[in-house]
């Protein structure tokens, strides 16, 4: 399965301008429905990614560890962006 989620900004606003959502066809959950789970679960202000991913701790050493292999993929506990959050979910009656 497949999902692009694509957030967009403007300075100075602090909601993201747009929160689009596409599984290419591939899921099992339609994507209006994925787009809701993600609004309702996910703080998409910069202020509350940098406190609900805890960005300032460590200052910026834990990110000269991205400079080799990159951001995503990793175990390493400084990268909290890795850390799978449970989802708040009623999954619509058919």
């Amino acid at each position: 399965r497949r999902c692009l989620v694509q957030v967009s900004y403007a300075i100075g606003v602090p909601e993201p301008l747009s929160v689009f959502v596409d599984s290419y066809g591939t899921g099992s959950i339609p994507d209006k429905e994925i787009l809701e789970i993600i609004k309702e679960n996910f703080d998409f202000r910069p202020g509350m990614i940098t406190i609900n991913l805890d960005l300032k701790r460590g200052g910026n050493g834990r990110f000269q560890k991205t400079a080799a292999y990159g951001h995503f993929g990793r175990d390493d506990p400084d990268f909290t962006w890795e850390t799978v959050k449970p989802l708040k979910w009623e999954k619509a009656q058919a």
